[in-house]
């Protein structure tokens, strides 16, 4: 069977982009390409329908630029920047909202795009693609918000925060909260097992007003969670799960929530069998509930928006003395892996720009095992051959990113799709195409720019695939089973590459109808033998743990945490899902930059055959095990409170 030809690009729909004309895709975020080509379907749009109104995006502004020259040079009629980015001088970084005559401003304003080094889509579902309330203006100051803390502060930035848990309270029975801010909007909300059709504001008398400075979601100052606490407590007892109720936090009705657990492992008063008493366990927190939309995309592909705007309202609410402390257990497995993304780059320079007074912990990944990396070396005239094993029933998009260094303009990528004899044509660097089925929606897209706005370096050649399973016959299903994409060096110098698999699993408590998809080659050791959860210099497939590495973690001034075991045996320290240190597949030749190992490592499994380790549950006197390096980091993000 033929796979026939790729079709071109279209002009984008929002962006006003022709994508298909030369040139047009480099420098670009593919995934913006990508969207573009098939009507934003990956973010559940169905086709026909309304395009989003705004686009959140993040921005890298250029040398010399910072974020009021962008709001001098704009207007928030097209774009639109939360104020809080006015808090520090000389940020070059930051969320915004734009509008479809933003990117013709971009494209007819010299000044305007020499302000403007690169952006990347965030999540452009719900109230994302919504106005925000009280944007910047030109000439605007910083508005200091009330209550900012001193002293030594943890900020954490999850999913299922219970901070009415009673190992989030103070000797008083007060919270140490102080200030929470949920980026959710609505009262259905789009919760695990919950998808909603109808969206009802949340009331803002209950959930908390929006914050001035971010423009979207709801705050509780401690004075307004206390005040609920009081009002929910009867003969001494606090009713959580009335206190819950009220505050419309329905999602903390479940037991289990990732980010109780992984903030109890930070700052909680630890378990009956293992309690603590640290300046950790007393110090205030601030608290940053992402949107259940970016807990579901669980790539964390298009969490740069949310998580900067964390970072953002975490350190408006504290004082220019305090000590901040943040953990992000979240993240991602694609990416450049050389902390030149957008949002590593955003935090490194907040680390810069605050001297010290910031660190910043994250995990360095759980999926070590998971066959989503390759890495080889292409010879002159050699080609490499990746088998993509996509699934059956997968509902969600699914996304491989090929990453070649500078100097591999010679490297030309084909894809041949399943149960297909021949692949699709190949393409070279700075081409791109769309695979249509017979109604001409796109099954797959190929992005391969001369440059990307996903990395500094180098490039990144975006291979999306459709899900192959949709119980609506209005979506496009591309074909599952085993994609064949073959990079081939056709110039007269070696050359290297990594391939990264998305993230594309089921987080707690969710049915997305996700599954990973992986790679495949014989070669690799997949026996379960003691000695086959390590790479082995002499194998030679280009299948690697190691490099399998949390995108969001590889930046310069970030902590990243990978996790051993606290008891060991001859299943060996590490936990078998997580990178080492040191790397043993160290000698294996590498893009320039490319970070493999963690900072630091901490427990995140208590021995061979139980793993996980234990921590809060969402009520109080509850406790659960969850495993993974998100366990560790907040344990690296508790010492360093201790230590500050």
């Amino acid at each position: 069977m033929s796979a026939a030809a790729w079709s071109p690009l279209p002009e984008g729909v929002f962006t006003g982009i022709d994508w298909n004309a030369p040139g047009s895709i480099d420098g670009e975020d593919p995934y913006l390409v990508w969207a573009e080509a098939d009507d934003f379907a990956g973010y559940h749009f169905k086709r026909g329908r309304k395009l989003p109104k705004w686009l959140p995006i993040v921005i890298e502004l250029g040398a010399g630029a910072d974020v009021p020259a962008l709001v001098a040079a704009s207007s928030t009629a097209w774009l639109q920047v939360p104020r809080v980015y006015l808090n520090v001088p000389g940020l070059r970084f930051c969320s915004a909202r734009v509008k479809k005559k933003f990117f013709d401003k971009l494209r007819n304003d010299a000044h305007l795009r020499g302000l403007i080094q690169r952006f990347e889509l965030g999540l452009p579902v719900g109230h994302h693609t919504h106005a925000l309330v009280d944007p910047c203006t030109p000439g605007a100051q910083p508005t200091p918000a009330p209550g900012l803390l001193g002293g030594k502060v943890l900020g954490l930035i999850d999913g299922g925060l219970a901070f009415a848990n009673d190992q989030f309270l103070n000797a008083h029975g007060r919270a140490r909260v102080k200030h929470f801010w949920r980026q959710d909007e609505t009262v259905n909300g789009n919760w695990p097992g919950n998808q909603p059709r109808h969206r009802e504001p949340l009331d803002p008398a209950r959930a908390g007003p929006t914050p001035h400075d971010m423009g979207y979601g709801h705050e509780l100052s401690g004075a307004d969670i206390d005040a609920a606490m009081a009002a929910h407590t009867h003969h001494g007892q606090l009713d959580e799960d009335a206190l819950y109720q009220y505050l419309q936090l329905w999602d903390l009705s479940r037991p289990v929530n990732h980010g109780t657990h992984v903030m109890s492992l930070a700052c909680g008063k630890g378990t009956p069998l293992a309690p603590k008493d640290d300046p950790a366990s007393h110090c205030d927190l601030v608290a940053v509930q992402l949107d259940w939309s970016n807990v579901l995309d669980t790539s964390g592909g298009a969490m740069n928006v949310s998580v900067l705007d964390g970072l953002m309202y975490i350190l408006a609410r504290c004082a220019a003395s305090a000590d901040v402390v943040v953990n992000i257990s979240w993240g991602t497995l694609a990416g450049p892996h050389d902390g030149t993304s957008v949002l590593e780059a955003a935090m490194d320079q907040l680390v810069t720009l605050l001297g010290g007074r910031l660190q910043i912990t994250v995990p360095a990944g759980n999926a070590y095992q998971s066959r989503t990396h390759a890495n080889d070396t292409l010879a002159p005239g050699e080609s490499v051959a990746l088998h993509w094993r996509v699934q059956p029933d997968d509902r969600t998009e699914s996304y491989l990113e090929l990453w070649l260094p500078d100097g591999a303009q010679d490297v030309q990528i084909s894809v041949t799709p399943p149960n297909h004899a021949q692949p699709l044509p190949a393409m070279r660097m700075g081409q791109a195409g769309l695979w249509n089925d017979a109604q001409g929606s796109p099954q797959c897209g190929l992005i391969y720019p001369t440059t990307s706005a996903l990395g500094s370096d180098g490039t990144c050649a975006l291979l999306a695939i459709a899900p192959t399973f949709s119980r609506q016959a209005s979506v496009t299903t591309a074909p599952f089973g085993s994609w064949t994409v073959t990079l081939t060096n056709t110039g007269a110098t070696p050359t290297l590459f990594d391939a990264y698999i998305e993230r594309d699993d089921v987080a707690i408590g969710q049915n997305t109808g996700a599954r990973q998809s992986y790679l495949e080659d014989r070669r690799y050791d997949t026996s379960g033998n003691l000695g086959s959860f390590v790479d082995h210099a002499d194998n030679p497939t280009p299948i690697r743990r190691s490099g399998t590495f949390n995108s969001l973690s590889t930046g310069q001034y970030t902590v990243s945490v990978g996790g051993t075991r606290h008891q060991t045996s001859a299943g060996g320290h590490f936990a078998l899902y997580s990178p080492r240190k040191p790397d043993p597949d160290a000698g294996r030749p590498q893009r320039p930059g490319v970070k493999k190992v963690p900072e630091t490592l901490k427990p995140c499994d208590d021995n061979p055959a139980l793993w996980g380790v234990l921590g809060a549950g969402s009520r109080s006197g509850s406790v659960v095990r969850l495993a993974g390096t998100s366990s560790a980091a907040p344990l690296q993000a508790r010492q360093l409170i201790n230590q500050a």
